[in-house]
């Protein structure tokens, strides 16, 4: 798909624990891919990740792409949001618990938004190997506004495992359901 001259660089993160997680991420990525108005121009690898906050559940498959879209902030949101929703995601009030799939604005072109919906960049972003590693793969040394270079950045999180994953690894993790 061809994309207007007046569309938004956008980075999104996609995060899984529950079920078939690797395969989670992918599917999310294509449904990204397919979604009017979006064109995915790069995704990293995929990333098998320690949990944060709360760490009494499964690890993570975590990963970052690039999208050019046509539609604004608010417009995008909702697109990631009706996409968890397909793959089962509940939001039952807890917070960095077990999600079958976890899509995050992280950042839409260099702009900074503060509303009850949507804070970007990405309030926590700049503090977790998980965006940063995978983000570094696709943009290099891009500056996050507020927080700095993704290099200097990645330096204060390297206590948070992160482990690249080969092509064709699959991470299953039990449902509780």
């Amino acid at each position: 798909m061809k994309m207007s001259p007046d569309s938004v660089v956008a980075l999104i993160g996609l995060g899984s624990n529950l079920g078939l997680a690797t395969d989670q991420v992918e599917q999310a990525m294509a449904a990204l891919a397919d979604e009017p108005g979006l064109e995915l121009t790069a995704k990293s690898s995929l990333y098998r990740t320690a949990p944060m906050g709360v760490v009494d559940q499964p690890d993570f498959v975590n990963a970052v792409v690039r999208v050019s879209c046509t539609m604004g902030c608010y417009g995008l949101l909702g697109v990631l949001q009706r996409i968890e929703k397909y793959f089962g995601r509940t939001r039952d009030g807890e917070r960095f618990g077990p999600r079958t799939l976890d899509l995050d604005l992280l950042m839409y072109s260099d702009q900074i938004v503060s509303s009850p919906q949507l804070e970007l960049p990405h309030p926590r972003m700049h503090e977790r190997l998980f965006v940063l590693e995978p983000l570094t793969e696709i943009e290099g040394d891009l500056t996050i506004p507020g927080h700095g270079y993704l290099s200097v950045l990645r330096q204060s999180c390297l206590d948070q495992r992160v482990q690249r994953l080969t092509a064709g690894a699959v991470l299953e993790v039990a449902r509780d359901d």
